[in-house]
């Protein structure tokens, strides 16, 4: 087939799974899946190779997020139940002081969204805007947007999270400089569409405090429930949920650093790779935020069992969409898509942020958005090798944040939590988390020059 007919197979493809996941309401897996199969009937893939690439695709994708999306998952399991979320708050509110309320809720959300999906760490954390709005004596609305936006930058941009991993490695992209040049990245995107545009586009409302009983009380009250001197400390807290990212961080800096025929390399490289990273930080965590505190290893093991159930989905998610980027390939489309855009005269860093800005938008789910866009523009690193795929990486993350409407479950979650209308949230969680991704992509942009 040529460019123009593969295009306009990739086109129905996608399609397609916006149709099966918005109207027929089938989960995304499945519409990954049968995506998958019509790509490779239309594009005449031989028969049999076509289950042969999509378990390939599977294996591939998870056989290295398995096991760091089920340790992430624990992570932020004990982060919840040792009360270590409300410790970081309480801490910084009392440093900074509650006139930087909505700065504070969005470092709080890029600090503890590091090992949970956006979802399960906006649930962990709303009842701390309602604690923290009462006490700074502004909007729930103010404090929570923020906080919503944060967690969004994370879940997209920023390694170990499962969705940033995944298109890490599809791109082949060292993890820890995705993490260095994310930060970068993450920072000043999260603070201008959350706590930035908060201030000056939502209104501060005398009667929102009014506002905040019956079920939004009770949130609160889950946190208030412990006491101070119950709660782990600020800087043992700190240090576990960051650990994984320090060592991910060391091993790419004595990579860069240190020759490669070193004895210790060969163990930096092993203590450094995700997995080991994040099996560390689960292991100190038990202790830091577990057993130090009087939690028997009955419980912990009852915590660790509880902790893998609500992760199936998003394993699924991924592993459809790994064959579907497998089938992609196989199939022609991705690399003779690839050849089609690196003849227009826009940056790739620019294509990849659109792809996965248009997708998210279509299908609502930003880790489908960048697993798609991953595979999609995977083909233009070989066209271009002077292209960073770590920038790329970063630039489908920014993408994904945008155009958070009615078709991502955050949206509904906001929503319902911080009781606003339908408007409202437009105006507020999709405004500002569009603001967000086109800051991130001008600071991906900008790392361009430099890298």
């Amino acid at each position: 087939m040529g460019t123009g007919p593969l295009l306009v197979v990739l086109l129905i493809a996608i399609a397609l799974i916006i149709f099966l996941i918005i109207k027929i309401k089938m989960h995304a897996s499945m519409a990954l899946l049968i995506a998958a199969f019509f790509v490779a009937f239309v594009t005449q893939v031989p028969l049999e190779k076509i289950t042969d690439t999509i378990e390939k695709g599977v294996g591939d994708t998870l056989g290295f997020l398995t096991l760091i999306i089920g340790f992430g998952a624990v992570l932020g399991k004990l982060l919840e139940i040792s009360g270590g979320a409300q410790r970081l708050a309480s801490t910084m509110l009392k440093t900074f002081g509650k006139k930087h309320a909505t700065v504070i809720m969005a470092l709080l959300g890029l600090i503890c969204g590091i090992p949970v999906f956006v979802e399960v760490g906006f649930v962990l954390l709303v009842p701390l805007v309602f604690v923290v709005a009462k006490e700074a004596g502004i909007s729930r609305i103010k404090v929570g947007i923020p906080l919503a936006t944060a967690l969004m930058v994370v879940h997209c941009i920023l390694p170990p999270h499962p969705a940033a991993t995944a298109i890490a490695g599809t791109l082949h992209a060292d993890i820890g400089m995705v993490i260095l040049l994310g930060l970068c990245v993450a920072i000043p995107s999260l603070l201008i569409g959350g706590p930035l545009y908060a201030h000056f586009a939502i209104p501060t409302l005398d009667t929102d405090l009014e506002t905040t009983k019956g079920e939004s009380s009770e949130l609160a009250l889950t946190y208030n429930e412990k006491d101070e001197k119950d709660l782990p400390g600020f800087g043992i807290t700190l240090f576990t949920i960051l650990l994984p990212l320090l060592i991910m961080v060391v091993r790419t800096i004595c990579e860069r650093t240190l020759p490669a025929d070193l004895v210790a390399m060969k163990w930096i490289n092993v203590i450094g790779n995700p997995i080991t990273a994040l099996l560390i930080s689960v292991l100190f965590a038990y202790f830091s935020l577990g057993l130090h505190r009087g939690m028997k290893l009955d419980a912990l093991q009852k915590l660790t069992d509880g902790s893998f159930g609500p992760i199936g989905g998003i394993l699924l998610i991924i592993g459809a969409g790994g064959a579907f980027n497998a089938v992609l390939t196989a199939s022609g489309v991705a690399p003779g898509l690839a050849d089609a855009l690196s003849n227009l005269p826009v940056s790739p860093i620019i294509l990849a942020w659109l792809i996965a800005l248009v997708l998210h938008f279509a299908v609502g789910s930003a880790t489908v958005a960048m697993i798609s866009a991953a595979g999609i523009v995977l083909p233009m690193l070989s066209a271009n090798p002077s292209l960073s795929p770590e920038l790329l990486a970063l630039a489908i993350g920014a993408g994904a944040i945008g155009f958070t409407h009615v078709t991502d479950s955050l949206f509904w979650m906001v929503k319902e939590y911080l009781h606003i209308s339908v408007p409202q949230a437009l105006k507020t969680l999709t405004v500002g988390t569009t603001i967000t991704s086109v800051v991130a992509l001008g600071m991906t942009l900008l790392l361009s020059i430099f890298i």
